[in-house]
């Protein structure tokens, strides 16, 4: 427990956490899961997203004018989730996944573009079981924006393998979303206190437009 006279920040301030990691020198955006299932209200994943789509859409227009490499993750199953094993059967919802579900689709102004690399992905981190770190070396990149959802389940799990494959997490937390608002905030506390980097959409576009050197 905190001692009385600290508040939560300081006490994780006092104890090391929270260090600074920098914004690299090549960065790469992540926009992970970004789909229907999230933004349509008839979809049981509905997370009410909206105002972080867009500025995950002022990202991606801000790394393809800066020619900066681009990234999306896309959940996909067969049919029934035998690709899914645990995860499947441990949430029901993953069913919006299952191939030819329009819920897995992307909204239209969030769709890649030709030259963007898509990771299909089963698991909640965008590494595993994927050729994500290997794309990121192969660009030579050392620094992944990470933006999606969900805060506390595919962004921080694929936060945490980012730091864990040697690449800088910058999370940035006015472009990641969840269902529920006090769960992102402790999420990304923690992730700041221990994992990444938290950051702005402002600051991004910032350091590109300054040209990120």
């Amino acid at each position: 427990m905190p001692a009385d006279d600290l508040s939560l920040e300081e006490d994780y301030a006092a104890a090391g956490f929270g260090g600074a990691l920098g914004f690299g020198k090549v960065p790469a955006l992540l926009v992970i899961d970004m789909c229907m299932a999230y933004l349509d209200p008839a979809a049981p994943l509905y997370a009410g997203i909206d105002q972080e789509a867009r500025q995950i859409e002022r990202l991606l227009k801000a790394f393809r004018d800066a020619k900066r490499p681009v990234i999306h993750t896309r959940v996909e199953y067969v049919p029934g989730g035998a690709d899914g094993g645990l995860f499947y059967k441990k949430i029901s919802a993953l069913k919006c996944f299952d191939k030819g579900n329009p819920f897995a689709d992307p909204p239209k102004e969030l769709q890649p573009i030709d030259g963007e690399v898509i990771v299909t992905k089963q698991y909640a981190s965008a590494y595993f079981g994927t050729s994500l770190a290997s794309t990121l070396s192969a660009l030579g990149c050392d620094t992944v924006v990470v933006t999606g959802v969900s805060t506390s389940g595919c962004v921080r799990a694929s936060a945490l393998d980012t730091i864990q494959n040697g690449f800088i997490p910058l999370v940035v937390e006015d472009a990641c979303g969840d269902r529920d608002e006090v769960v992102h905030k402790a999420n990304m506390f923690d992730l700041q206190a221990k994992y990444a980097d938290l950051v702005s959409t402002e600051q991004v576009i910032e350091r590109l437009m300054a040209g990120w050197a």
